[in-house]
């Protein structure tokens, strides 16, 4: 039976094959419908096919990738509709949800929230797109916890999470189409106990990130997946 210090040294190693291809998705330099070869990753992060596979299996899980029958993997490839479709459904809860988040806010909550646009800023001003992107994701996730709506906040989580992708592979190629100023705006709503305020802004901020996807970005060029993932 494996020690379980070998154990966690191989969990660490397909956690960081796992965060190496996910934030070559995010950052834009492995396109929609990339082939994703075994053979080629084995090489690049020096393990054999079966850590290669477990890595695999677990993007899928995240729909980063799409796992083909008799084809292999794939950089996961959504359609223009299935993008918009996830925003339509944004902007049917999310407003709402702001409202009722600047209805029941707290000092303590705006002040979280606070904090957290300023870990944001720090991403983006480190030119950190995946934890922009991901930071983010999570102040949506944390408005729809002020909310106080359990049912809210499990939809709205899986939508950012399919969004997240989205922007990452689709977003303008700056570090993340959610801007400080606009989130600023939405706090200072919740602040101000505006609901009103909060529903209008973040409504408008969600037709900003939809509004600067661009869909037509090309897709699957062949990789050099050795020399973009080749452990130095």
């Amino acid at each position: 039976m494996p020690k379980k210090s070998t154990l966690a040294t191989e969990e660490d190693e397909e956690q960081s094959i796992v965060e190496s291809i996910y934030e070559a998705v995010i950052d834009q330099r492995l396109a929609p419908g990339t082939k994703l070869s075994e053979a080629a990753l084995c090489e690049a992060f020096g393990v054999g096919r079966m850590r290669i596979r477990r890595s695999l299996l677990v993007l899928a899980s995240r729909e980063v990738i799409e796992l083909q029958p008799n084809r292999g993997a794939f950089v996961a490839c959504p359609t223009a509709k299935q993008a918009l479709e996830i925003f339509e459904a944004r902007l049917i809860l999310e407003p709402p949800m702001a409202d009722l988040a600047a209805q029941r806010a707290k000092a303590a909550d705006v002040k979280d929230l606070e904090q957290h646009l300023i870990k944001e800023s720090a991403a983006r001003n480190a030119g950190n797109r995946r934890e922009a992107i991901r930071l983010s994701g999570q102040f949506h996730n944390s408005l729809a916890t002020v909310a106080g709506n359990a049912v809210m906040l499990r939809m709205v989580k899986d939508l950012v999470t399919r969004s997240s992708l989205i922007i990452g592979m689709f977003g303008d190629s700056g570090i993340t189409n959610c801007r400080d100023d606009e989130h600023a705006g939405i706090i200072h709503a919740l602040r101000s106990a505006d609901g009103k305020l909060a529903k209008k802004l973040m409504a408008e901020h969600l037709k900003h990130i939809k509004d600067h996807l661009n869909l037509d970005r090309p897709r699957g060029d062949v990789k050099d997946l050795v020399s973009l993932f080749k452990l130095t």
